[in-house]
């Protein structure tokens, strides 16, 4: 005689479910997302006087948490005393506010459009620890040549290159090359 057994169901996270669990939808039309980024960059310089960026809105987070850290080294170092020390607060400034709309904006956007998940993307013969250290080495060098170039790849191609600044395009065309040169060496962690 067979009785039948009621299951309970396991618990779902109802958060996880929330964010993860939406429909992927298809991506914008690349030419109207650029119509609307060139007038979001439009807005931007007509209504503060300044254009897109981030590598300033993150590096002056991280000179927030310095502050609290080790205030004492902020006061010894010119580049970091512009930004804090003393009563000054870092994330006083508008590039704060933009690198943040940034941030929730894409968060918004993924949850939006069904694309907000953890991954990593990778191609099949490269391990997920190794795309996660070549991750994090790129990066760090793409931070250190913001800061060198007084501005990331958006503060330099978009507002930069929308002002025809020579210096801006002079560094796109160089991380462009860059990047193309570097892409002939690693084209194997991807195919």
């Amino acid at each position: 005689m067979a009785t039948a057994v009621n299951a309970k169901p396991k618990p779902v996270n109802k958060l996880k479910g929330f964010l993860f669990s939406r429909p992927e939808k298809p991506y914008v039309n690349p030419y109207l997302g650029g119509v609307v980024l060139g007038i979001v960059l439009f807005m931007a310089i007509f209504l503060t006087g300044n254009g897109l960026g981030a590598s300033g809105g993150l590096n002056r987070y991280v000179v927030f948490l310095e502050n609290i850290i080790a205030p004492e080294h902020i006061d010894r170092v010119a580049y970091l005393l512009k930004m804090a020390g003393g009563e000054k607060n870092p994330l006083d400034d508008w590039i704060v506010f933009v690198t943040t709309g940034a941030i929730l904006g894409g968060f918004v956007s993924g949850w939006i459009h069904g694309r907000l998940k953890v991954e990593t993307n990778r191609g099949p013969r490269i391990s997920v620890k190794t795309r996660w250290v070549l991750a994090f080495t790129g990066g760090a060098i793409m931070s250190f040549g913001a800061r060198m170039a007084r501005g990331c790849t958006s503060g330099q191609a978009l507002s930069g290159g929308a002002t025809l600044s020579a210096g801006s395009w002079a560094v796109m065309f160089a991380i462009f090359a860059g990047a193309y040169a570097l892409a002939y060496f690693v084209r194997k962690e991807w195919n």
